[in-house]
This record gives structure tokens, sequence and C-alpha cells, in this order.
């Protein structure tokens, strides 16, 4: 088979993965506006036209499906982008120490609030957890790329994302230990959770999640160029700077938009991008759109099974998603020796 027929043959596996995510995520959409705590309750009342139920569904589980697919395709799209960039299977979205900082800014966001309620302030109100934890996450990458000097080197700044994530875990812990009456709000934000995203947060994060995908697949050609390696990638004529620069910028804006409103979760980033890969083989402009499609769908299913589980009681999702992308890499692991050993035992 020639080159022409085997990227023929790609190309429309592509289009029916795609094909596939899209009616998955509608079909699931329509499942998480009818679940919740009272299972499938609400949406039967809808046919008498009952207000509470009306306002259920509208004002609460539709954002909330919306907003974890949103949140779960920012994670996928970072996902692809990161491990593209440092040319790592391992790397997620959090490499640059967003998530650290989006905490920290959570963190002091729930101490300052207490304070200016006292002192009758506003502007920390209308700013609130989510706009503070999204100026904590761009300040860390920001922080990151201020101490490996630029983008130019990946290893300096990979481990410039090590540092400044342990440093701003650190100081998060810290202002748990001197507040404590914060703790259990943080907990939530740190296990993650979608409970609390409404159409504003859907409209930021679908915003960001347009931005980012519009940039990814306009910078895709230095992911490509950077699977050969840098230096071939420069004899190619690749501005690399600048497009690793941008590469960046919309990592940092997608997994801040999404941990801003969701909190952290874990997994998403790091296995979308894993299995489209197991699935289709694309250059990364194809990939990068599949992962944030496979990442909403993976993030909407689990949301879903956290409200399903323990009804009326909910899981966090970010537990669960820990729990299941855990397994999913353990069974990579196991399959990957396997297959090096030659099925030996």
């Amino acid at each position: 088979m020639n080159a022409a027929a085997v990227s023929s043959a790609s190309g429309r596996r592509a289009w029916l993965l795609a094909c596939a995510l899209l009616a998955a995520s509608l079909v699931l959409a329509l499942l998480g506006a009818s679940v919740g705590s009272t299972g499938f309750d609400s949406v039967l009342r809808l046919r008498d036209a009952d207000p509470v139920a009306l306002q259920i569904v509208a004002q609460i589980r539709l954002p909330r499906t919306l907003g974890a697919w949103l949140a779960g395709g920012l994670l996928g799209l970072a996902g692809a982008i990161a491990q593209g960039l440092f040319r790592n299977p391992l790397a997620d979205p959090y490499l640059l120490g967003s998530a650290s900082g989006a905490a920290l800014g959570g963190a002091l966001a729930m101490v300052l609030m207490g304070a200016s309620a006292a002192a009758g302030a506003t502007w920390l109100a209308r700013l609130g957890v989510t706009g503070m934890a999204f100026i904590g996450a761009a300040g860390a990458v920001l922080l990151t790329l201020a101490l490996a000097r630029g983008v130019q080197h990946t290893l300096r700044l990979l481990l410039a994302g090590v540092i400044v994530g342990v440093v701003l875990g650190a100081v998060r812990d810290l202002v748990q230990l001197a507040s404590p009456d914060i703790l259990q709000a943080m907990q939530a934000f740190t296990l993650g959770s979608t409970s609390f995203v409404g159409w504003t947060g859907c409209a930021l994060m679908g915003a960001a999640l347009a931005a980012c995908a519009l940039a990814a697949w306009a910078l895709a050609r230095a992911l490509d160029g950077l699977t050969l390696g840098e230096a071939t990638a420069a004899s190619l004529g690749l501005p690399l700077a600048p497009l690793r620069a941008g590469l960046i910028a919309a990592l940092a804006l997608a997994t801040g938009a999404a941990v801003a409103q969701t909190g952290l979760i874990a997994f998403v980033g790091l296995a979308s991008p894993h299995l489209v890969r197991s699935m289709v083989r694309v250059t990364h402009r194809g990939h990068v759109l599949l992962s944030a499609l496979m990442g909403a769908v993976l993030l909407l299913a689990a949301d879903i099974l956290a409200r399903w589980l323990l009804a009326p009681q909910e899981l966090p999702v970010g537990v669960l998603t820990a729990a299941l992308g855990g397994s999913y890499l353990l069974w990579l692991m196991h399959r990957g020796r396997a297959m090096a050993g030659g099925g030996r035992p």
C-alpha cells in the first residue's frame, strides 16, 4: 500500500472517530441533563410543566453537563499539546505549575473574601474563586517561563515547572494551615467537581476552547516538526521559539480555564491523547482536536457516573477520573511489558 492510500485510510478513520465522539457527546449530554440526585424524576416532571423541575434541569443539570464537556475538551487539548511539545507521552496539562498556581489562587481568594466581607469590600467577591484561580494558573506559568528564561530549552522548562509546582503547593499548604476554615472548601477544589459550573462558566470555557483549538490548529506544524527532533525542525525553517511560545500560551489558557471552573481533575489530559493514538494515527492538527473531543467525552461520562454511583450523594469527579485513569495507565504499562517480553512469562 502506497503512502497516499495509507494517508487516505488514516483520514477516513479520523473522521469516523470524530463522528463517533460527537455522537457519544450528544447521547451523554441527553443523559447528563436527565441524571441527578433525584434520578430521572425532574425530567419526568417536565411533562407537567413543573417550574421547580424546569429550574433544576435548565439552571443546574444543563450547565453542569455542558461544563463537564467543555472542561474535558480543554484538558484533552492541553494534554495533546503538552505531549507533543515536550515529546513525552507522560506529559500532562499541569506540567508548568498551573495546577498549583490555580489551587493557591483559590485558597487566597477564600481567605481574602472572608476578610473583605467583614470590611464591606466587593471587588474580590466579583472576582471570586474562579477569577483568582485563573490568575494563579497564569501567574504560575509566567513564573515558570521566567525561571526557564524563555521557551527555548524544553528540559529547563520542565524542571522549572516542577519547581514552581512544588513551591506554590507548599505556599498553599501554609495558607490552609493559617486559615483552617477554608479546608473543606479547598478539599472540594482539589478533588475536582463540576457541581458549581453555571452558564457564565460555560461561556468562558467555550470561548477559551475555541481560541485554544484555533491556535493549536494553526501551530500544529511545530508539533509535527518537533517529533523529528529540534535540530531537524529548525533545519526545515520552522521558527521554533515563537511557535513554541504560542503553543505554551494555548496550553496555559486551556488548563487555567478548566481548573478555574472545575478544580483539579486528574488523568483526563493524560489519557485522552493516548486513547486517540491507540485508535488512529494522524498529524498533530487532527490529533489535538480529536484529543479535545475524547477528553470532553471522558469527563462527561465520568461526571454522569459520579452522580449516579452513590445517588443521592455524589462522588467528586476528580477522584473517579484518578481511579479510572490510574487503572488505564497500569494496564498500558502491563501491556507494554508483555509486548516487550514477547509474551514470555
